[in-house]
């Protein structure tokens, strides 16, 4: 018998498709091993800012052990972050710290922003610091703010960080292209620290764990608004406890009761 002859249309549609497939396998293994070599680049940074901030805490003591030893006091640079969260609402609000407060993007209750500090933002916060409280957070709390409530701003949208490929798409030319670049960046107040903090949509928090003691008052009299210096860390790590947490708590107070 004679072989079956194949149409000629057949022919080229086998062949566009196993070319099409080759294609297709190539991209993948391609993308696959971008990948790899990314992920290898993130870790390498990631080691390289962990030996910066430890190098900076070695420096920070012995700077500290040498100034005792000679009689005299250190006293650390002054701060270029400061993390700040809004603690009261929009009644009775004069016009120009609402104008002030909606410049800092801190247009709801509990919402938190960092701030680099100047002499132009540092007068800002004295204007509306009655209807806030800020501070200066450690690179732990910053981390866990953008790990725990990180959001980036896409097209309009609010949108979780879920990847480095969020950030190396409209961070990349900066050299930022991942997390950790983007944590070194805040806490370290980087050339870029307003694209970055820019990219970030603001933080939304809960309120703390117990409760504000009293907005009425500045933090030094007792009360709430103002600079805290470095208690902001403790804030921050009440007002990012889960909020079932806190429904839990209240349940097993009423069941008490």
């Amino acid at each position: 018998m004679s072989d079956k002859v194949v149409p000629e249309l057949i022919k080229k549609k086998e062949q566009r498709d196993a070319d099409l497939k080759k294609k297709a396998d190539e991209d993948k293994l391609k993308k696959k091993a971008d990948r790899k070599a990314k992920l290898a680049e993130c870790i390498k940074r990631g080691e390289k800012w962990y030996k910066f901030d430890l190098a900076e805490k070695k420096a920070l003591i012995e700077n500290k052990r040498q100034a005792k030893h000679s009689g005299n006091y250190y006293v650390p640079a002054e701060a270029k972050v400061a993390f700040v969260v809004r603690i009261k609402g929009i009644n009775t609000l004069h016009p120009k710290p609402r104008k002030v407060l909606s410049l800092l993007r801190l247009r709801q209750l509990h919402n938190g922003v960092f701030v680099r500090l100047n002499k132009a933002t540092i007068q800002m916060l004295r204007l509306v610091e009655p209807y806030v409280t800020y501070g200066y957070p450690s690179k732990e709390t910053i981390s866990k703010l953008i790990y725990k409530r990180g959001f980036i701003k896409e097209d309009g949208a609010r949108i979780p960080i879920q990847n480095n490929e969020q950030i190396e798409k409209h961070l990349g030319k900066f050299g930022i292209i991942c997390i950790e670049d983007l944590i070194h960046e805040i806490t370290e107040c980087g050339p870029h620290f307003k694209e970055a903090n820019n990219f970030l949509w603001a933080f939304k928090l809960n309120p703390p764990k117990g409760g504000f003691n009293c907005k009425r008052h500045a933090f030094i009299q007792g009360g709430d608004w103002g600079n805290r210096e470095e208690y902001i860390n403790e804030l921050v790590n009440n007002m990012l406890q889960p909020f079932t947490q806190h429904i839990k708590l209240l349940l097993s107070l009423i069941h008490i009761s």
